[in-house]
């Protein structure tokens, strides 16, 4: 069971009630140990106080800790994004998640990037420092399996993501969250006091949602269980040999998984086999 939290909103005591209360995992979000990284990303916590949250999860007994780390940022350089490494290595978590950062759309950064207020790094600058964090983590121990994911071992992957990744049936509690149940997809309302209203009025909180027809069920699926460490059936893909040729994809047995190079352009290799 995993709950999520920013360094700077726990304490001991908070922790052990967590635990009391049945929780086994913890994510924190660290994303980077760098101050003017984490201004670029609009993060109030202290990276100095990451060791003690997660040394206080530790002492609470939770079993898994995971570290979330963000690179890409702008101002953020490579040596930035090895310090960060560095430090969420320190911390021997149990998983870490690193995600490239994406300008979302409507969002105040957004606006900034538009304006030239920020300048986004390149892409290649980016590919250096994904392929900088995987040889790092590798040499730690932590293995990669989903393309943003490492883990100890198998028991410290995160389950829940894993659901998402090859299509199984979740239900999202909460504003905003999704659900997949039986080929339907549906959402809540986004806003937590619209939310709050629809439960007291016994009324669903369902926004919207959809059906999905087997060829978006079968593109989906390509999509995400590629994204995995143990692949996908070579049988479920349109001509990958171009992709093996090109040296992005790699078989295994009946499956094809992608090559540390192919994870770097994952997106263009799903392109090419669906």
């Amino acid at each position: 069971v995993t709950t999520e939290a920013n360094p700077d909103s726990v304490t001991p005591a908070s922790l052990a009630e967590l635990r009391e209360g049945g929780f086994t995992r913890i994510s924190f979000g660290v994303q980077s140990a760098v101050p003017h990284v984490l201004r670029v990303l609009d993060r109030t916590h202290d990276p100095e106080r990451v060791p003690d949250a997660v040394r206080w999860a530790r002492e609470a007994g939770f079993e898994q800790v995971s570290v979330d780390l963000i690179y890409g940022s702008p101002g953020e350089s490579v040596d930035d994004w090895r310090a960060s490494v560095e430090q969420a290595l320190a911390l021997e978590p149990d998983h870490v998640s690193a995600y490239a950062l994406i300008v979302e759309q409507g969002t105040a950064f957004a606006r900034k990037v538009a304006k030239g207020q920020v300048v986004m790094p390149d892409d290649d600058e980016t590919a250096d420092k994904y392929l900088l964090a995987d040889e790092m983590f590798e040499a730690a121990g932590l293995g990669w399996y989903e393309l943003s994911n490492w883990a100890r071992d198998d028991a410290a992957q995160c389950r829940h993501n894993l659901l998402y990744w090859v299509g199984a049936d979740w239900w999202g509690i909460g504003p905003g969250a999704h659900s997949h149940v039986s080929h339907e997809r549906w959402w809540n309302v986004k806003h937590p006091a619209a939310y709050a209203r629809r439960l007291a009025a016994g009324e669903s909180p369902r926004h919207d949602g959809e059906t999905l027809t087997p060829d978006v069920e079968h593109l989906e699926d390509v999509m995400l269980r590629l994204r995995l460490r143990s692949g996908i059936e070579t049988s479920l893909l349109q001509d990958p040999d171009a992709m093996v040729s090109a040296g992005y994809l790699q078989p295994q047995g009946d499956r094809m998984v992608l090559t540390r190079t192919g994870r770097l352009v994952a997106d263009h290799v799903i392109r090419n086999v669906t």
